[in-house]
């Protein structure tokens, strides 16, 4: 092999592996990104509220018909 050929392949690969860093880079910004998103919408999701229901209510329940 000549020694250009040999250092093509190196820069060919030092190349495509920064590019694989990167594309990782940006996969782990969009999830957590998304996730900040995520604890955004479940924080401001109103609490379920009581019932108005009298406390009587649903006690007891009648089998005779």
């Amino acid at each position: 092999m000549e020694l250009s050929s040999i250092s093509s392949q190196v820069s060919s690969q030092a190349s495509a592996q920064i590019s694989a860093q990167m594309s990782l880079l940006l996969l782990r910004k969009t999830l957590e990104l998304q996730a900040a998103n995520i604890t955004g919408l479940v924080q401001s999701a109103a609490p379920a509220s009581t019932p108005s229901n009298p406390p009587n209510l649903g006690n007891s329940i009648d089998v005779m018909a």
